[in-house]
């Protein structure tokens, strides 16, 4: 141990080794971190960012696709219980597999010295082995830390707590933690939203909660709801309001906190854009990369914006769902109402209506959009009802209609609705009010 501390303390060895320096003892993610109590079981979680990872871990383990989230349960119940990690993400990391997916290679860093540093520094060439036996020493240290600092998969005694972390894939902006407790007695299941740095999220900025006046609130029945909804206009536009483009096919009642829960565990948010981000949307177009966070086109409904966007994509950026949302001034059981567009993009065509003379192509079926919306939903739990409302317009596959860049679509004419749920439910079928609503 002499040995190494030796050399790493010159300037001119310390390069010849591979250092490794993790700060363990660092809890500074428990300030920001959240707390919630169930039946006598308390958890306590943290998702670190890019940052805080590597300053625990010592390695750079954002860029490996691995986010570590830090967990304490304590259980004061009279029975044992144990976390089901399958609950947290289904394609987690062991500690010896995530570490080994951060191992350093000697052969990288004696690469990257290049032929020229091998001819001037010829004569330190019979210190490579330092390098190499240096790599393999550090790499030892990072898998025991990594199993150290792993969350202990056993059963919590009564009276008992225990505390690590888990290793997860990775997700910037909100990372949603679903967490089941096995028990005697029956699971205990939470939900968490948890915001991690590492984008600029769209929606920053904006007036989520309250956009309108208190005055311009209207609180509806449901008979109120669907005649409201049904006036709301068919489609979005330009900025300027001059031409329909995509229609207005999704109606999400709930708070935005519960809309992002919600939709966060299948859904990415969406960044703002910049040159940044277009330069990472290009990069990904051109290489069909994967870009989660890729920013979507502003759309106009009610005279603005979309207030926030969310997507799902697949391998490629020109395989992907958007999503955007206007909060409205109606509200339902004390729930806000959004209105919102979806549609799917299945590959990329030349037009002369775009700066860069390409446009995703859309699916011509936008009613498969909207349902996929509403089934995911179902199938993730997060919905309380599901429903359809008039609003859109009927139009078929010989008469369709067209976008802002000419791609053209069919609809039922129907918006479908969700009641967004903050806890998991089996979704019901939301009845119009059928004796009073005048197209049912």
């Amino acid at each position: 141990m002499g040995f190494w501390r030796a050399i790493e303390r010159y300037p001119l060895t310390r390069q010849l080794v591979v250092r490794y320096s993790p700060q363990p003892q660092e809890r500074f993610f428990i300030d920001s971190a959240q707390h919630a109590e169930q039946e006598q079981v308390t958890v306590t979680i943290a998702a670190l960012d890019a940052r805080q990872s590597r300053q625990i871990f010592g390695v750079p383990m954002a860029r490996r696709g691995i986010q570590p989230i830090w967990l304490r349960i304590e259980n004061h119940g009279s029975t044992r219980c144990r976390l089901h990690v399958v609950s947290i993400d289904p394609n987690y990391y062991s500690p010896h597999e995530a570490a080994a997916a951060n191992h350093f290679s000697a052969g990288r860093r004696l690469i990257s010295l290049g032929l020229l540093g091998y001819l001037v520094f010829l004569p330190l060439l019979l210190l490579i082995p330092l390098k190499i036996l240096s790599a393999l020493r550090a790499n030892r240290k990072m898998d025991e830390l990594f199993r150290e600092l792993a969350f202990p998969l056993r059963p919590i005694a009564p009276g008992k707590a225990s505390e690590g972390f888990v290793f997860t894939g990775l997700d910037v902006g909100n990372k949603v933690v679903h967490l089941r407790l096995l028990r005697v007695e029956g699971p205990i299941e939470f939900d968490f939203n948890i915001p991690v740095a590492g984008i600029d999220a769209d929606y920053e900025g904006r007036e989520l909660q309250s956009p309108h006046a208190a005055d311009q609130i209207v609180d509806c029945d449901l008979y109120e709801l669907f005649e409201r909804l049904e006036s709301m206009p068919r489609a979005v536009t330009g900025p300027l309001g001059l031409k329909e483009g995509d229609p207005a096919n999704l109606v999400v009642i709930g708070e935005f906190a519960t809309v992002l829960r919600a939709f966060g565990a299948r859904w990415d948010e969406t960044e703002v854009i910049t040159l940044k981000t277009s330069w990472k949307t290009v990069r990904s177009f051109l290489f069909g990369g994967e870009y989660r966070y890729s920013p979507v086109s502003p759309l106009f409904l009610f005279g603005r914006s979309q207030d926030f966007a969310l997507q799902r994509i697949r391998e490629s950026i020109n395989e992907r769902l958007h999503l955007r949302l206007w909060i409205t001034d109606l509200r339902y059981d004390g729930k806000p109402v959004w209105v919102g567009q979806v549609s799917r993009d299945i590959g990329v065509r030349f037009t002369l209506k775009t700066w860069n003379l390409t446009t995703h192509r859309i699916d011509p079926n936008v009613d498969e959009s909207r349902d996929y919306v509403l089934e995911d939903l179902i199938e993730a739990q997060r919905v309380e009802r599901i429903g359809y409302v008039h609003g859109v317009g009927e139009c078929d596959r010989k008469t369709p209609r067209y976008n802002l860049t000419g791609d053209p679509y069919f609809t039922d004419g129907e918006r479908g609705i969700a009641i967004v749920s903050g806890s998991r439910k089996e979704a019901a079928f939301l009845d119009p009010p059928v004796r009073e609503y005048s197209h049912a």
